[in-house]
């Protein structure tokens, strides 16, 4: 549970909006403690509006709500930062932030949009899927299927249709993605070892 000095701001206190799997700064909002109990209790964002004088939900008319993934507060406990799920476009305006920035997650971070969906298909498992199949066949299937793509990818490598490689590069990757998560071994844990081995040396 917060704790939340509404006191300082005269009842109000400043609200950062970020997307939980962007990171972009989405909005800028203002709660009492009404909207932030409303906030926690229904999973979707609800601010004061000081114009209007009334709490308002975001998404309420336009139906892109915003879902509410963690909340915190700052050292001073006078200001909230929500991660939420935008449903759609967050600006009145019709962008995708109210700072007229484009929402999209560059080519590294749907890495961990596709590290998520890996996981959930090992936790949920579903007969149409791929991936769910990758893993009910154990960890000896899928580590030989990572042997097998890198040997296409190395064949691959010694031609010159980069169209080709680049696909076979992807399936690679993937399945390595999967090779970890059947270990239950974050890429994070990776990096760090690569982190560690690149530190410099005293």
């Amino acid at each position: 549970m917060l704790t939340i000095d509404f006191e300082k701001g005269d009842g109000l206190v400043p609200v950062v909006v970020q997307d939980w799997k962007t990171g972009k700064v989405l909005m800028l909002g203002y709660m009492d403690s009404v909207a932030l109990d409303l906030t926690e209790r229904e999973g979707r964002i609800t601010f004061y509006s000081r114009s209007k004088q009334k709490l308002w939900t975001k998404g309420e008319t336009s139906g892109n709500f915003l879902y509410v993934k963690e909340i915190l507060s700052d050292c001073d406990n006078d200001t909230i930062l929500i991660k939420a799920e935008p449903a759609g476009p967050v600006c009145h305006t019709g962008a995708d932030t109210c700072f007229n920035e484009t929402n999209k997650p560059t080519p590294i971070e749907f890495i961990n949009e596709l590290r998520a969906i890996i996981k959930d298909r090992k936790n949920n498992p579903s007969n149409k899927s791929y991936t769910t199949s990758l893993f009910a066949k154990g960890i000896n299937k899928i580590a030989q299927k990572v042997g097998e793509e890198a040997v296409e990818l190395v064949i691959e490598a010694k031609d010159n249709n980069n169209d080709l490689f680049k696909g076979e590069a992807a399936d690679l990757l993937f399945h390595y993605l999967v090779l970890l998560e059947a270990k239950g071994v974050e890429l994070d844990d990776i990096i760090t070892v690569l982190q560690e081995r690149h530190k410099p040396k005293s």
